[in-house]
């Protein structure tokens, strides 16, 4: 029997956990004790608040439902989701490819097929804008058929998913590129929206005097065979809230604004966006999404 004090509890408990087959498993427990534990004696935390901690988390599970996936918005909350994104880029992104961006929530598999040139509302209204570009790989050329996924939310800040019965697709597709790598089709203006307020999260995020918001975006999936899928999304310049997104998502080189005077947009007279993407070479199979099944979904979107 040991007599164990603030520092020979943290040894003692990864000398237990140290018979772990898994060495991946193994480390990542082991790393997480340590910080843990570090944590509890920089601010020496009393049971009274880890008890209310423990109830903070199991509020967080019970706020989870089939369509709403509450720790998925606490790790975009406190920027987890942003920094894993970050390291993966970092470890199979070359430098000249497209940025990526949180995949959200609200990914939906089998949207619906768009052809070159057509909408992606179906139902929603509002001030339509085109987007058009080219998929190239990170030498400048263009990656032929390309497949875009696009979904992102109406003019009112909603996504399907909220805003209709989950049998329903609105606002979202996907479109095969060109020969050339090339793409242009149709949508309705999106807006920025808060995220859930009404759980846990949303609860700490008003204790924490934070607005919550997420600036107006359209989230991007482009796959191609011999690529690494590109998980992105672009956001609107001109929102109020594009330089304090409550999930951290945004960044510089994603940042785009419509414009009336594109002398190469598809369709002359309506606002448009160019938008470039470039795809890495696969080098790595490994993972691809965090929250990669989120067609269960909710938060940050």
């Amino acid at each position: 029997m040991q007599d164990l004090d603030v520092n020979g509890i943290t040894d003692a408990v990864i000398e237990q956990m140290a018979t772990t087959p898994d060495p991946r498993m193994r480390e990542i427990m082991e790393a997480a004790v340590r910080h843990l534990h570090a944590f509890a004696r920089d601010v020496n935390l009393t049971p009274d608040e880890w008890l209310k901690g423990i109830a903070f988390m199991t509020a967080v599970g019970q706020a989870c439902t089939p369509y709403r996936q509450e720790f998925i918005l606490l790790s975009d909350v406190l920027g987890l989701s942003r920094l894993v994104n970050v390291m993966h880029d970092t470890k199979g992104r070359e430098a000249t490819g497209t940025e990526t961006s949180l995949l959200g929530p609200f990914f939906r598999e089998d949207a619906p097929k768009v052809e070159l040139g057509g909408s992606i509302a179906r139902i929603a209204g509002g001030p339509e804008i085109q987007i058009f570009g080219q998929v190239t790989d990170t030498n400048g050329q263009g990656v032929p058929h390309a497949v875009i996924d696009v979904w992102q939310t109406d003019a009112e800040g909603q996504y399907d998913l909220q805003a209709h019965d989950p049998s329903v697709m609105d606002m979202r597709g996907q479109l095969r590129c060109d020969d050339a790598g090339r793409f242009h089709f149709r949508t309705v203006k999106p807006i920025g929206y808060s995220i859930p307020m009404d759980g846990p999260v949303g609860e700490l995020v008003r204790q924490q005097h934070r607005h919550g918001f997420r600036p107006a975006h359209i989230h991007v999936l482009v796959a191609a065979p011999g690529h690494r899928e590109l998980v992105t999304a672009l956001y609107f310049g001109d929102d109020a809230h594009v330089d304090s997104d409550t999930v951290f998502g945004v960044s510089q080189s994603l940042v785009i604004t419509a414009r009336d005077d594109l002398p190469d947009a598809p369709v002359q007279g309506l606002p448009g966006i160019r938008y470039d993407f470039t795809l890495s070479r696969d080098a790595d199979t490994e993972g691809g999404r965090v929250g990669s099944d989120p067609s269960r979904l909710m938060p940050a979107g």
